[in-house]
Parts: structure tokens; C-alpha cells; sequence
């Protein structure tokens, strides 16, 4: 009796060690994810032509969720998104189905030397902390990204994302709106880009992200919208963690 007493006390220091071991790694581990996680958003648009531009008028779709809400909206009504040029004007404007930035300038002038193979570009940027845990996986439904989207196709991850577990790529189209003029052969591109990061350290640092950005390029005189390309790239990096709810 005194055998088996001995043999279930063993047993049962042996599960309660075990017990308070894990109960320690993980408090260890949930402690360490929650004090270290941040969540952010780069946001990049950039403008780029090789030939002077006259009466300028742009509207160019900002990232936003599904409710409307966007990580620039804010910077964008404070006039404080950087790279903005002075003599350039910039409204936001909510159609219901997307965010839109409207950007008008009387002229946009390239300096000396700009021509097809060194043309000229402006670039407005900004990066913004989330208070909230980023929806990585699933963008389109949870997070901002550039709106309407349309005619979304599967497509195959490039070499920088196929690294991160899980990630998967698309294709998607969206709408820009032009008004200007430009002499016949002026190409004007313009290019957006967002991503949206999930960074912590448990025993190391580790992240997980999505990006997307939209495209487009456009010859001459414009009036009108045009049809914009769209990459979507989301899951891209480490998903086990404690908890990745927003």
C-alpha cells in the first residue's frame, strides 16, 4: 500500500511540475507577444511623368476596409501625408464604394533633363501605427486595401513572398480618374502601395504582413477614368502566436 502511495504521489509531482512548466512558458510567451506587438501601415503614391502636364486633376484611390475606415485618412486631412508639393492641392472624397484622394495642380513642370528613360517623379508617403492587431490574412474583408476591388485572379507569388508560410497572391483591377494636358507622347505613370505589418519577439523577432499596391500607365491627354492593375499579396510571414485577433 505504502508502494503505491509513494508510486501515485510520484505521478502526481510529476504532473503538476509538468503543469506548472507549461503554465509558466506559456504565460512567458503570451506576456512576451503582448508587450512587444506592434502594428503598422507604409503607404507610398507616386506620380511619375516624362513630359510637362497643364490643369491637373487626379483622384486616386486611398486604402480603406469595408466600412470606409483608412490608416491615411487622417494625415490626408491634416495636409500631413510627406512629399506633397507645395503648389499641390489634395481633398479626400468618399464615393460609398471607395476612398478617394483628389489631387489638382495647375501644372506639373519636370526639370531640366527629364525625358522617356529619366523621367520625373513625386512620391507622397507616410507610415502609421495601428492600435489594433492587422488582419494579415484576409485584407480584402478585414483590412484597408485600394477599393473598389474587381475581377480578382489567383496568381503566382514572386520569390520574396513564396518565403512566407501560407501566402497567397492575386491579381485584382481598380479605377483611376485623369485630367489633363500633356503633349501626345507623355507617359504618365502612377503607382500606390500599402502594406500592413504585424511584428512582435517571442525568443526572437518574427512578423507578418500583407501588401498590396495598384498601377497604372497612361499616354497623352487624359479626361476620364482609366482602368488601374492591382497585386494583392497576404499571409505573407509567421501566424503562430497566441493570439492574432484584431
Amino acid at each position: 500500500m505504502d508502494r503505491i502511495i509513494r508510486i501515485t504521489l510520484g505521478i502526481f509531482m510529476i504532473v503538476l511540475v509538468a503543469f506548472v512548466a507549461f503554465a509558466g512558458y506559456a504565460g512567458y510567451v503570451g506576456n512576451a507577444y503582448r508587450t512587444s506587438l506592434s502594428s503598422s501601415y507604409s503607404y507610398t503614391c507616386t506620380i511619375t511623368t516624362d513630359s510637362p502636364l497643364t490643369n491637373v486633376t487626379l483622384f486616386i484611390p486611398v486604402p480603406a476596409d469595408m466600412a470606409g475606415n483608412s490608416p491615411v485618412i487622417a494625415q490626408f486631412s491634416a495636409h500631413t501625408i510627406a512629399g506633397v508639393p507645395d503648389s499641390w492641392k489634395t481633398e479626400l472624397y468618399d464615393t460609398g464604394k471607395a476612398t478617394l484622394v483628389k489631387i489638382t495642380a495647375s501644372s506639373i513642370v519636370p526639370p531640366a533633363g527629364t525625358r522617356a528613360d529619366n523621367p520625373f517623379s513625386v512620391t507622397l508617403y507616410t507610415n502609421v501605427t495601428s492600435n489594433r492587431v492587422i488582419d494579415t490574412e484576409n485584407p480584402v474583408e478585414n483590412s484597408p486595401v485600394f477599393r473598389p476591388v474587381q475581377n480578382v485572379k489567383t496568381t503566382a507569388c514572386n520569390d520574396n513572398v513564396t518565403a512566407g508560410s501560407g501566402a497567397r497572391c492575386f491579381t485584382y483591377l481598380t479605377a483611376v480618374f485623369a485630367d489633363y494636358r500633356a503633349n501626345p507622347n507623355a507617359a504618365v505613370t502612377i503607382t500606390s502601395s500599402l502594406t500592413g505589418r504585424n511584428a512582435w519577439n517571442i525568443f526572437g523577432p518574427q512578423e507578418n504582413e500583407y501588401q498590396t499596391s495598384i498601377y497604372v500607365v497612361m499616354y497623352g491627354d487624359q479626361k476620364g477614368w482609366t482602368t488601374a492593375g492591382g497585386n494583392l499579396e497576404k499571409g505573407i510571414g509567421a501566424y503562430d502566436v497566441p493570439d492574432i485577433s484584431p
